[in-house]
């Protein structure tokens, strides 16, 4: 399978990911965004392992469910005094 940006894949042996979308290609790689929200870079080496997807099949996730959980930051702590 020739990848190009756009393609709508799956990948065979992780398919609880659910079908992706190609956003960029290179010799060595390929990023692609799954529908469960997370972009993976796939080595060229695991290009085998994709093959193509109905484009109804790829639904990307919210923009809520891929934006990161924060981190609550403690206050600031006043720096010690020296004697």
């Amino acid at each position: 399978m020739t990848l190009k940006t756009g393609n709508i894949v799956n990948h065979t042996v992780a398919l609880e990911w659910g079908a992706g979308k190609v956003l960029a290609v290179t010799p060595t790689m390929a990023t692609i965004e799954f529908s469960d929200g997370i972009s993976r870079k796939i080595a060229a080496s695991h290009f085998h392992a994709l093959q193509p997807a109905e484009a109804a099949a790829f639904s990307p996730a919210t923009e809520i469910a891929q934006t990161k959980p924060v981190k609550k930051r403690s206050a600031a702590k006043s720096p010690k005094k020296k004697i």
